[in-house]
């Protein structure tokens, strides 16, 4: 395990290392009953100190991941619920797991143009468009639409996590989402690591929704296929 870079917009350290390890338990690199080494040795192949990484844990002792016996140590306690910021972000490193984050390449408040299937209730968005790591590999570009009738949003209000934005800024939090997966090329304006414009790769299509009736969000992701798979786990 290991994390990604810091950035500006990056989630507290203690979130992070909480995320990575529920990702990896979801992924199955760290299965249910497992005991998690000393907590010094986690700190040190982790680059962090041990109140950070004591922080992690009790996090997700409280979301029901972990069972800390004193004396023993920490095992692992797999939910049938889904915890955590990142718990509806599908794509995965090609052995699984890896923490999301995120640079942002353009945010612009704009009518929506005619191409976007409905959604919302307004005729207006913000546009955020992003370059997406797992850990520290550039794994896909993608362009989320907010309707405006639950807010707007800058540039300087994101974090890595738009689900922690959209509690902390507008109040409210996405509770589901459906997904379309397919095959589709990259756009005009992915960055140049990523691929070269038109090349084929993978293309999910999310509508999401809160508390109101019609989805109040639109997003597009187009990703690396040599890099990420998209998964979805039935419990």
């Amino acid at each position: 395990m290991a994390l990604p870079p810091q950035n500006a917009n990056a989630l507290p350290k203690y979130v992070q290392l909480s995320e990575l390890i529920a990702r990896d338990i979801d992924a199955g690199r760290l299965l249910n009953g497992e005991r998690l080494p000393p907590e010094r040795d986690m700190a040190v192949s982790l680059g962090t100190s041990i109140g950070t990484l004591r922080k992690a844990l009790a996090t997700l002792e409280s979301k029901g991941l972990l069972r800390r016996v004193q004396g023993s140590g920490n095992y692992i306690q797999k939910s049938a619920k889904a915890a955590g910021f990142y718990a509806m972000f599908r794509l995965e490193l090609l052995s699984g797991g890896g923490l999301p984050s995120a640079q942002v390449l353009a945010v612009q408040v704009m009518s929506k143009p005619v191409d976007l299937p409905p959604f919302g209730t307004s005729a207006r968005a913000t546009r955020i468009r992003r370059k997406r790591f797992l850990n520290d590999v550039a794994i896909a570009v993608e362009e989320i639409w907010l309707d405006a009738s639950v807010g707007e949003l800058s540039a300087d209000r994101l974090s890595d996590s738009l689900y922690q934005t959209y509690l902390s800024q507008l109040n409210f939090w996405i509770t589901r989402a459906e997904d379309r997966v397919s095959i589709g090329t990259l756009p005009d304006w992915t960055p140049r690591d990523l691929g070269e414009t038109n090349a084929p790769c993978g293309y999910v299509e999310r509508f999401s929704w809160a508390d109101k009736p019609t989805a109040i969000e639109f997003s597009r992701t187009w990703f690396d296929t040599s890099k990420a798979v998209y998964v979805q786990r039935l419990k």
